[in-house]
C-alpha cells in the first residue's frame, strides 16, 4: 500500500506511471514505482499483471532507425 499523500495512483488507472519512484536503478536503465510498474527507460513499462504499456515517448520509425545504424 502506498504511504505517500496524495496516494499514488494504481498501477492500472491511466496515470499509474505518475506514481513516485521506489527503486531506481540508472546503471540498468529501470525503476520500481510505488505502485510496482517496473518502468524502463527506453521501452515503456511493465505492469505487476504482465500487461505492457508502450514506451512513454515516441520510438523512432524504421527509416530513422536503419539511417542511425547507417552512420
Amino acid at each position: 500500500m502506498c504511504a505517500h499523500h496524495p496516494e499514488c495512483p494504481s498501477a492500472e488507472a491511466s496515470d499509474g506511471q505518475a506514481a513516485q519512484i521506489r527503486i531506481h536503478r540508472p546503471e540498468a536503465g529501470w525503476s520500481v514505482l510505488c505502485n510496482g510498474m517496473l518502468l524502463f527507460d527506453d521501452t515503456g513499462c511493465l505492469r505487476p499483471d504482465g500487461v505492457i504499456l508502450k514506451p512513454r515517448r515516441p520510438l523512432p520509425s524504421a527509416q530513422e532507425a536503419q539511417q542511425a545504424v547507417s552512420r
